[in-house]
């Protein structure tokens, strides 16, 4: 084991690797019950996707772990399984057998993109302070993500302003118009839910600045069990027979290598009219799964070797690994019957915790699998006890604003909107695209758009189409 994933070489041990491979996914153990609340929405047996989130989970982190020996994990990615759920299935019309079909385009897409080394060119000539702000952004990204899981916001909607449109209103596509007013406030602290956070955030802070070996997971298990004493987490709420293996491969069945059937791929182009709209949709689901793992790689990269963020770019060999088995994971994904598989921004707490190689992955690989059959006792762990992990890995991860040089606009401008929008915009995507467009747009202002590499043009094209298409859609 320490030659194969070279644990000294990378400054780590067993004992570190284990426990950043528990902390890594219990904080992305969730996805474990979200996503198939939300594709079973569409129709799906939500059994049958419980199982798929375990599948494509599994197949991604594996080659994470064997093939490219880094500590990150993947399943499907939230956001992604929303624009499945709520745009290409509820607003466009599309089946989910058709969005299982476009998932697994994506995949092929990627497969294209990361043979042709495209990918990796995107990742080498994005500017040095671009990748420093995307690094900051995913940190302001996960501490909101962090702040927003302990319930520690609440936003007052105007119900005289607030609207609901779509095809699919009655479910779940709503809109707020232009005037509406959504309050973001701090919450009373007389919930035992938001009590719990906020014992488990005082834990952590404890744990971490003392600098106790293993205080992520320590913070994780002590929080959850003053969740059982406070009542939150509700031992005798467990459910067997509701989550057993065998009511999950009986529902599995439904959906397995449907996107390749005739009615995925087959029913998806036979229609010439919904062409257009099918490649739109396509390219938007692209676009999101390609630069979260982007964003992703860049932002925790630096402290696992494989690319820098600051002076010359050495990235190894690791890299195209890494997007490689993320490619894997959305292929295998849209088979299995589960939308786009991608790298997750989770990965960051256990890298925070002291993962540096494959091991961590195989760890939450093994997880993952084993939940399939104890996934009524991953439900024990409240997202009020990851919550504050998330938050202290944000923090940790804002230091990389140091590199931008602040009192040159030229620099600051889409270094702000890079990291602001990733939280603001609760999306890496959108952070990478606002920063990209606004780089672009001060480089022409001060004369220099001939230093703007042709990868750079055409990613503010795509990015400005995806928009587009997201206006007409």
């Amino acid at each position: 084991m320490e030659k194969f994933f070279k644990l000294q070489e990378r400054g780590t041990d067993l004992r570190t690797e284990i426990m950043a491979g528990l902390t890594t996914f219990f904080a992305m153990s969730y996805i474990l019950f979200v996503n198939p609340a939300m594709l079973s929405q569409t129709g799906m047996p939500q059994q049958g996707v419980f199982l798929a989130t375990i599948i494509g989970a599994v197949a991604g982190t594996l080659m994470m772990a064997f093939y490219a020996n880094l500590p990150y994990a993947q399943a499907p990615g939230m956001g992604l399984n929303a624009f499945f759920t709520y745009t290409v299935v509820f607003s466009l019309g599309y089946s989910w057998q058709e969005a299982l079909a476009m998932v697994f385009l994506c995949g092929v897409i990627s497969l294209i993109i990361t043979v042709t080394k495209v990918r990796k060119m995107i990742i080498e000539f994005i500017p040095a302070t671009l990748k420093s702000a995307i690094s900051a952004g995913i940190g302001i990204f996960l501490a909101y993500v962090g702040i927003k899981n302990a319930g520690f916001l609440h936003f007052a909607i105007d119900p005289h302003t607030y609207t609901v449109s779509g095809k699919g209103a009655g479910k779940a596509a709503a809109s707020i118009t232009a005037d509406a007013s959504a309050t973001p406030g701090l919450v009373p602290f007389n919930n035992p839910a938001v009590l719990l956070a906020l014992i488990g955030l005082a834990i952590t802070i404890i744990l971490i600045v003392k600098g106790i070996r293993g205080g992520v997971i320590i913070s994780i298990a002590l929080t959850t069990l003053v969740g059982i004493l406070l009542g939150v987490v509700k031992l005798g709420a467990i459910d067997w027979q509701a989550t057993s293996l065998t009511a999950s491969f009986h529902d599995l069945k439904s959906i397995f290598g449907v996107a390749l059937g005739s009615q995925g791929l087959g029913s998806l182009f036979s229609t010439p009219s919904q062409i257009p709209g099918v490649l739109m949709a396509i390219l938007a689901f692209s676009l999101t799964d390609i630069f979260d793992t982007i964003g992703t790689l860049i932002g925790t990269g630096e402290k696992v070797g494989i690319v820098a963020t600051t002076g010359e770019n050495k990235e190894s060999a690791g890299l195209d690994r890494a997007l490689f088995s993320d490619l894997v994971g959305t292929s295998v994904g849209a088979i299995a019957g589960t939308s786009n598989v991608t790298t997750y921004v989770e990965s960051a707490a256990g890298i925070g915790a002291g993962g540096r190689t494959g091991l961590t992955a195989l760890v939450v690989a093994i997880l993952f699998a084993v939940s399939s059959i104890f996934s009524p006792l991953v439900s024990i762990v409240p997202t009020q006890a990851t919550a504050p992990i998330l938050i202290i890995v944000g923090i940790m991860m804002l230091s990389n604003l140091k590199n931008v040089q602040w009192d040159e606009l030229s620099e600051a401008v889409p270094a702000f909107f890079t990291s602001i929008f990733m939280g603001f915009a609760y999306s890496i995507t959108y952070g990478i695209a606002a920063g990209f467009i606004t780089y672009t747009l001060v480089k022409i202002i001060k004369g220099e758009a001939k230093d703007i590499h042709a990868i750079l043009w055409i990613l503010d094209l795509l990015f400005i189409l995806n928009f587009i298409s997201l206006a007409i859609l």
